[in-house]
């Protein structure tokens, strides 16, 4: 989008709308049949169009337009895609939380949002009342469904009085503005708020497309909702799965694969957790689902014999790509399966990091010294030599400027480039340069351990254990110590349970392991954990701080 076109990411709509009007948009499971099959609703992109049209010329009607932050908690549904358009149509600022941060966490997070609004299932309307949700802030009360006592009105009144065929002039923003705040999964602390501009979206939509030769009329099933929300800019149909968006890791296999087959996806996205699940499923059964051209897993790197497993359902040559970033910055990298498979696998097993491949191409990486504090400028002395673990840093144009109500994070989290409006983002992630260019990633900063002996990186030192065959995942972690004199230690969780002998077994051999690496020859103590904590997004970021008191108590 250049010229005197509008930066809005909803501008897509309308003009796949034109473009292709009966082309499914979405495909909906509403409910089951007398058969115990799945019922889909579905809306075609000119349905769509009429649809968030409606809900948009709505929504300013009860207040909720440019610039107002709007928290939206809504279950994946057809109205959720309307609403979710018709927000970033009117030019509103939809605040999008994880539920799984737990409740502490989201009332932090609403009362720096300083939202104006609230569009709520009436669950939600029911625990913003309890909890004191955006209490300060809060102006405009939108229910989707019945509303009860809590004031306000519900979609259904709200839309009533507004034409079918209304046509809403969607809002012309500017590159650089807000278009929405999406909170972190705070896997190293409280969530922050990053800022993403219209731009900031834009840029994300163009990167994917590039980076994965998406074409238009493709089918996608994507098991993180917000990823529909891209479909129309690549002019794709999104089927909606049968799934608890917020359980990926318990999802029911059979659901994803019946889905794909049902509509011939061509493209799935889902977290390294339900990666496992249906791949598990699907090495048992036999599986094979010819109509996928591409998987892609993102929220953390994918373990290579989950990899394995899961393309033995896919056709000769298509693969899983798994792209690296964050919330602040996505993608940054991508690397498929078949180079992890066939050459960089080995080298993880080794303790040398998990490759995340080539940066995208409209992404400056750079690797810096290792620091905790701020950088108050970028130096090109900071930068690191090739094959030196450091700082990864990234500059672009889908790099998120700021955290909302967070001056602090954000001096820390980026880096000023002299002379200009630019600037680093700091991943927060530790990693190094190949002499090929690919990044290997090495685990985050914060969860690096400082010894006596020197410094231990989470994910090159756990590799070496994860390699074990009874090893499901490991955690390296802080035990007892002051700062530069740690002790670390492995908690590791079981494919299986194992009584108490075969626990026993299982560390003595995980010890003889560790002497014969480097790396890893001054760890000796070792725990099995019952079951990791991890964030509910991705089912596979490791709350390290949680496992971490769980192991000195288990140490003193």
């Amino acid at each position: 989008m250049s010229g005197s076109q509008s930066f809005n990411i909803a501008a897509h709509l309308p003009a796949m709308a034109a473009k292709q009007p009966t082309t499914v948009a979405v495909h909906f499971p509403y409910k089951r049949n007398k058969n115990n099959q799945p019922l889909y609703q579905s809306l075609t992109y000119a349905e769509l169009e009429q649809q968030s049209n409606r809900t948009a010329a709505g929504l300013e009607s009860i207040g909720i337009k440019r610039g107002v932050r709007t928290v939206l908690m809504v279950k994946p549904s057809l109205d959720f895609f309307a609403l979710t358009f018709a927000l970033f149509k009117v030019g509103a600022v939809p605040i999008l939380i994880d539920p799984g941060m737990g409740v502490k966490n989201l009332k932090v997070c609403l009362e720096e949002a300083e939202p104006e609004a609230f569009i709520g299932i009436p669950k939600a309307q029911v625990a913003r009342l309890l909890l004191g949700w955006g209490k300060a802030s809060l102006k405009i009360i939108l229910t989707i469904g019945p509303r009860l006592f809590w004031g306000g009105t519900n979609l259904e009144k709200m839309i009533a009085p507004i034409a079918k065929s209304h046509h809403f002039e969607t809002v012309n923003t500017e590159k650089s503005e807000t278009a929405a705040i999406l909170f972190t999964s705070g896997s190293t602390g409280v969530p922050k708020g990053a800022v993403y501009s219209h731009g900031n979206f834009i840029a994300q939509v163009d990167a994917l497309k590039h980076a994965y030769q998406i074409t238009s009329g493709e089918v996608d099933l994507p098991t993180f909702p917000l990823f529909a929300l891209f479909a129309p800019a690549l002019g794709m149909t999104s089927v909606i799965p049968e799934m608890d968006f917020t359980r990926p890791g318990a999802v029911d296999p059979e659901n994803i694969i019946n889905a794909i087959k049902r509509f011939n996806a061509t493209t799935m996205f889902g977290s390294p957790a339900l990666i496992r699940r249906v791949g598990l499923y699907g090495e048992k059964q036999g599986v094979k689902l010819p109509s996928l051209k591409r998987v892609i897993s993102a929220g953390a790197p994918v373990p290579a014999r989950e990899l394995e497993r899961f393309t033995l359902m896919l056709n000769p040559g298509v693969q899983i790509f798994t792209p690296y970033g964050a919330t602040e910055s996505l993608p940054v990298c991508s690397i498929g399966s078949e180079m992890i498979l066939h050459e960089t696998r080995f080298a993880t097993e080794q303790g040398r990091g998990v490759c995340v491949g080539h940066p995208v191409d409209n992404i400056q990486l750079e690797i810096i010294d290792i620091n905790d504090d701020e950088i108050s400028s970028w130096q090109e002395n900071l930068k690191t030599p090739d094959g030196e673990i450091g700082e990864i840093v990234v500059k672009g144009p889908q790099v998120t400027r700021s955290y909302f109500n967070r001056p602090d994070s954000t001096r820390l989290a980026k880096i000023p480039v002299a002379g200009g409006d630019d600037f680093f983002h700091r991943m927060g992630d530790l990693g190094y340069r190949d002499q090929q260019g690919r990044i290997w990633f090495c685990g985050r900063k914060a969860h690096r351990v400082v010894t006596p002996q020197g410094t231990l990186f989470t994910i090159p030192c756990e590799a070496i254990f994860n390699h074990h065959n009874d090893v499901f995942r490991s955690a390296l972690v802080v035990a007892v110590g002051p700062d530069g004199e740690q002790q670390p230690v492995i908690c590791v969780e079981t494919e299986q349970k194992l009584n108490r002998a075969e626990q026993k077994r299982l560390i003595a051999e995980l010890k003889e392991i560790a002497k014969n690496h480097v790396m890893t020859k001054n760890i000796e103590h070792f725990l099995i954990h019952p079951g990791f904590p991890v964030d509910i997004r991705h089912n596979a970021k490791i709350f390290r701080e949680k496992l971490s008191l769980w192991a000195n108590e288990r140490m003193l």
